[in-house]
């Protein structure tokens, strides 16, 4: 079970995250400020807390200060800024210090849900393959030391972000990926990308894969899977 430290200054938001990511399988606990979270984190063993959801703007210490202090102390925790501040400097901002990803207020419950599922998958899953291993399904190979993958030995030109959703998915076969979870783990960063995106991305990818390119597997309500 992946636990989760939210971190915010309203308690009530805190108990509502602890309620509804504990009905999803999550263990959750909260802090109400940053350096409440920081002394919580000391007692524990490294790497307990599979992802942090962090507020900003808390008295005395701030959420990016929080950020930028694990990280200058050498903790990868994956870190969500959940923020009312939603400029495009703010983003900026957050991810500058560390952030895998950043939601702004107010917002469902089903967009946090989405992005920390994503956030998760691509930092708990293992690499593609050992270094200078290449792997084979069926008719399609590819190559993580070189980046290059091949249908039946012909080479296939892929764009940076088909590759990246190919890689997503094949790490996690069968494991169905919603739109926002998709757009989440490979465009984290741009916050003007939208689902049209990755439709338009895997229907590219499925037809320059050609004869493999039905291991791309779309289920209505679930998203987009790879079977083996």
């Amino acid at each position: 079970m992946t636990k989760i430290l939210v971190v915010d200054d309203e308690q009530d938001l805190c108990e509502i995250l602890r309620f509804d990511l504990g009905n999803e399988g999550f263990g959750v606990e909260t802090a109400n400020s940053a350096e409440e979270a920081l002394a919580i984190m000391g007692q524990r063993a490294p790497g307990e807390f599979g992802l942090i959801l962090l507020d900003v703007m808390m008295e005395h210490m701030s959420g990016f200060e929080m950020a930028r202090q694990l990280r200058g102390n050498g903790d990868n925790t994956p870190i969500i800024f959940l923020t009312a501040l939603d400029s495009h400097d703010d983003q900026l901002a957050g991810f500058s210090v560390g952030a895998d990803d950043y939601i702004t207020k107010p917002f469902a419950f089903d967009t946090v849900l989405a992005r920390v599922r994503a956030v998760l998958k691509r930092t708990q899953s293992p690499a593609l393959t050992p270094s200078g291993s290449v792997i084979r399904i069926g008719a399609l190979q590819i190559d993580p030391s070189r980046n290059t993958v091949s249908v039946g030995g012909i080479p296939v030109e892929l764009t940076r972000r088909e590759y990246m959703i190919l890689c997503l998915m094949v790490q996690n076969p069968g494991i169905y990926f919603s739109r926002e979870e998709i757009m989440s783990a490979v465009w984290p960063n741009d916050a003007l990308v939208n689902d049209r995106s990755v439709d338009v991305h895997i229907a590219r990818l499925r037809k320059k894969m050609g004869s493999e390119g039905r291991r791309l597997v779309n289920r209505t309500g679930f998203g987009y899977a790879f079977q083996n």
